[in-house]
């Protein structure tokens, strides 16, 4: 388990793909100056060789999402990768895998293979693609966390973020913030987004960005949206415009079964693994942080987000309504819902948006232990690794969307 919940097997099934052509045709005894020749061919044949690999794996994409159309078929992608998902669009990889060879040089490369970071890009890029130059791209929802602001930090006046999220707001791209935190009070959303809730109220055109901007709490608990006249930008939304059907068994009753069962795993394995943390309660959420100071092992915190997962899945209130259990990179929380009702209660708010027409963007994607994951099921994901990357992510949308090439 400490293996295969810290992998993604689409990837790494790309990835194994393309070590076959790299193992056959690099050239790792050649040198730039003394066999310039011999590593220009290597290059142009790795890139054809490469690029195949792409064009067929767009092949597999697309059968399996006409599979998806048809119950009980199986696609080719699907017995070959048995934990690959729902696709909401095609993927152009081809042309994604040539947008991010230009900056990376991955055919170039004679002794490091394509690697998971490599496909993971070309992946996301195949994803903007689709979603600006064959579709439309009507919401992007965020993670907070390592995806908007530095682990622990706030989106703060002078983050490169905050203008290119601006710069979609005024094309009329809907804006979603689905974090883990659980205040039920907008000021405690305020302090975290203020650099951007307040380039909002100062814009130009603020009065067209009324609404147009959501914040998600508590992964799927308490939706705010943005007015510029509210003492913290952010006014709470009525349940009655946003909550989803299935919430409907969400009751107080349930609530608490699994926040008991959640709180009762949490300081079984405070005890067994003797971490220097406390436990708290939160209306919709439990969980368990350090001291001050004090930093937590990630086996430490893997190892809770496992066993609570696991207790809570064959417990009577982990069955009765969905939760999400995560490593939130310094603590454990076990919340009411996941990222996917979060996103899908965004798209009802604004009138009802396709999956294939919303972008979650997050930095945990991995099978356990990472809150990002569940929001696969309601739209398409960019999967990044820093604040940086979900800049050139917007950089992307920005240019692609347009028609430009990024230079390098």
């Amino acid at each position: 388990m400490s293996r295969t919940h810290r992998r993604d097997q689409l990837i790494e099934f790309i990835k194994g793909l393309l070590a076959v052509p790299f193992v056959l045709l690099s050239q790792p005894t050649a040198t730039y100056g003394d066999d310039r020749t011999a590593v220009d061919a290597m290059v142009i044949n790795a890139q054809a060789r490469y690029g195949q690999i792409m064009l067929d794996m767009e092949g597999m994409i697309e059968e399996h999402i006409a599979s998806q159309k048809i119950p009980g078929t199986i696609s080719k992608l699907k017995l070959l990768v048995p934990s690959v998902g729902v696709f909401f669009t095609p993927l152009p990889l081809k042309a994604a895998f040539d947008f991010q060879d230009k900056k990376r040089r991955i055919s170039s490369r004679r002794f490091v293979a394509p690697s998971f970071n490599d496909v993971r890009l070309v992946l996301n890029t195949g994803q903007v693609m689709a979603l600006v130059q064959r579709s439309k791209l009507e919401l992007v929802t965020f993670d907070g966390d390592v995806t908007l602001y530095d682990d622990g930090e706030t989106l703060a006046p002078g983050n490169p973020c905050i203008p290119r999220i601006l710069e979609l707001l005024r094309k009329g791209t809907r804006i979603g913030i689905v974090t883990a935190a659980g205040y039920t009070d907008p000021s405690g959303y305020y302090n975290r987004l203020w650099g951007l809730l307040d380039a909002m109220a100062s814009s130009e055109d603020s009065a067209k960005l009324e609404h147009r901007l959501v914040v998600m709490g508590g992964e799927s608990n308490f939706l705010f949206t943005y007015t510029s006249a509210a003492p913290h930008r952010l006014v709470p939304v009525p349940l009655n415009e946003w909550q989803l059907p299935e919430m409907s068994t969400w009751t107080e009753e349930n609530v608490k079964a699994l926040l008991d069962v959640g709180e009762a795993a949490l300081k079984d394995c405070v005890e067994c693994l003797g971490l220097p943390v406390q436990v708290l309660r939160k209306e919709r959420a439990v969980g368990i942080f350090p001291s001050k100071g004090i930093r937590l092992s990630r086996e430490q915190l893997e190892e809770t987000v496992l066993v609570v997962q696991r207790v809570l899945e064959t417990s009577e209130a982990g069955k009765r309504i969905p939760f999400c259990a995560f490593n939130g990179g310094n603590d454990v929380f076990v919340d009411v819902g996941d990222k996917s009702y979060g996103v899908m209660a965004c798209q009802r708010y604004f009138g009802g948006i396709e999956g294939g027409k919303t972008l979650h963007v997050g930095d945990q994607f991995l099978s356990a232990g990472a809150n990002d994951f569940k929001a696969r099921l309601a739209c398409t994901t960019a999967w990044i690794a820093s604040p940086a990357e979900t800049c050139t992510l917007l950089d992307e949308i920005e240019h692609l969307g347009a028609g430009e090439q990024l230079t390098t």
